[in-house]
């Protein structure tokens, strides 16, 4: 299944996908870097710049790490909604994982490695109202919130 996250809130689309992922489909998510995270820009820093703040005193090394590429760091939020670390259903939230496949843009050549029927028509949206981003008033690409974290590649 192949979803397209343009336009798509980051939270829901992810939960979507990790249901998907949990049913043994396998996910591809293209244009990553085009969903939306609800909220203001100012509420959306300060969150981020409290996660920053949040470092190992014995070892600053030791995580917390946010992701700052796009791809990865809807990869992250897609894991945080399946079982990953739960001692009873850990492994079957893994083996989902490693059905998520990520990236920026529709790369095609790479899609086919994947998916050996691609077809650019048969890119999925979720029709849902809720995730519309019409109906959202204040939000933030997951690009712009990725050049905050520090992300140095140039995206449009």
């Amino acid at each position: 299944m192949i979803v397209n996250a343009e336009g798509q809130v980051l939270g829901r689309m992810a939960s979507f996908v990790a249901k998907r992922a949990l049913r043994g489909d396998r996910v591809i998510v293209v244009n990553a870097e085009k969903a939306v995270i609800s909220g203001t820009k100012t509420g959306i820093q300060t969150e981020t710049d409290r996660r920053l703040g949040i470092r190992n005193w014995g070892n600053p090394k030791k995580g917390p790490y946010l992701m700052k590429r796009p791809d990865n760091f809807v990869r992250r939020v897609i894991r945080a909604m399946l079982p990953y670390n739960k001692n009873r259903y850990g492994a079957r939230g893994r083996e989902a994982f490693k059905d998520v496949i990520v990236f920026m843009g529709v790369p095609q050549k790479e899609i086919i490695k994947f998916d050996k029927n691609f077809n650019p028509a048969n890119i999925n949206e979720i029709s849902d109202k809720n995730i519309q981003k019409k109906q959202l008033k204040r939000y933030v690409y997951v690009s712009e919130f990725c050049k905050i974290l520090g992300n140095k590649t140039n995206l449009k």
